[in-house]
This record gives C-alpha cells, sequence and structure tokens, in this order.
C-alpha cells in the first residue's frame, strides 16, 4: 500500500515518509467484488475513493429511466461524488465496481484533518480537483460535440485497455450512442 501511493502521491507533490505514514494511516483498504456497489443513489457520499486495483463507473439514472455513465475510474484514480462530498447532500448517482476493486478509502473527516496537518495535502488535493475538473469540461465541452466515432477514435487511442475490460454496453452508454451504432464502429 504505502509503496502505491507514495509514488503516487509523489508524483504531484513532494511528501516526506513520515507523511506518507501519517496520509496511509488515514487510508483504509476495501475490496469490493464485481459489480458491488461502493456507493448508491441517494446514499450521502462521505469519502473520497483511491482505486488500486480494478474498474469502477459512476452512473445515473436518466428522467426516462437509462442508465447514463459519465465517468470510468482505473487504477491510481481518484473517484467521488463531488456534489454530495462538499454539500452533504445524497449522491445524484452511483459507483459501482465493474471487476474486483481495491479500494483505499479517504473520509471526509480525516482529509480534513490531514489539511490542517500535512497542508501541502490540500495542494495535492488541489491539483487533483483541477485535473478532474478539465477533464470534466473536456468531455462537456469538446469531447461530447465530436462525431461518435471520433470519440470512439479518441477513448481507444486514450485507453485501450477499456475495450478489454468494460463490456460493449457500457462503453456506448459512456459515448452516448447505441451498442448497435458502437458495434458497427467496432468492425471498421
Amino acid at each position: 500500500m504505502k509503496d502505491q501511493i507514495k509514488n503516487y502521491l509523489n508524483k504531484y507533490v513532494k511528501f516526506t515518509d513520515n507523511e506518507i505514514d501519517e496520509i496511509c494511516s488515514n487510508l483504509s483498504l476495501e475490496i469490493f467484488p464485481k459489480k458491488t456497489f461502493i456507493l448508491k443513489e441517494g446514499q450521502i457520499c462521505s469519502c473520497q475513493y483511491f482505486i488500486a486495483r480494478g474498474l469502477v463507473r459512476s452512473f445515473y439514472i436518466d428522467n426516462k429511466g437509462n442508465e447514463k455513465i459519465d465517468q470510468f475510474a482505473i487504477e491510481n484514480w481518484w473517484l467521488t461524488n463531488m456534489e454530495s462530498f462538499i454539500n452533504g447532500i445524497p449522491s445524484s448517482s452511483s459507483i459501482q465496481a465493474l471487476e474486483e476493486t481495491h479500494v483505499y478509502i479517504l473520509k471526509k473527516e480525516n482529509l480534513e484533518k490531514l489539511y490542517l496537518s500535512i497542508p501541502k495535502f490540500e495542494r495535492f488535493f488541489r491539483l487533483i480537483t483541477e485535473k478532474i475538473l478539465i477533464a470534466t469540461q473536456l468531455r462537456n465541452n469538446h469531447y461530447l460535440q465530436k462525431k461518435s466515432k471520433d470519440r470512439y477514435i479518441d477513448l481507444i487511442t486514450h485507453f485501450p485497455d477499456f475495450t478489454q475490460r468494460v463490456p460493449q454496453y457500457m462503453i456506448a452508454s459512456y459515448l452516448e450512442i447505441t451498442p448497435e451504432y458502437l458495434s458497427e464502429l467496432r468492425k471498421k
């Protein structure tokens, strides 16, 4: 655990071994079997989730009753429902393991404690949050304006293992295309 966390954190901000130890002591590891919910719609999200191993999806149910996947997370990615986490309101989306997933959980109260005891940890989370915000904006403002074929090419170019790890109907949902059209794209 310590080496993975240390290597990951130090890519953004340099931490001492004592600081890494303190951060790790505030994380708890939980293993979620395939298809298990880490967070269900309607629950209040009180944690940040670091994916140590595995794959998860974040999704919501639209007003027509359809699942809409808005995010995947793989190894060394953080995931949470930010609105629920910050505002303490029920989550409008769910987070589910797509394969056995090992997650380091950082509770909100422990995060706040770490911000006070290790001020550069707050800088680390600001940098991570900025990256997540940029990715979200790119998806909303640029990515979804592209043609379906170009969205698919971008996905397999940047995340080639997704096509092996994620069911095709989920990729179609994420790309906001039909599974049939995705099948046609894959054939080409």
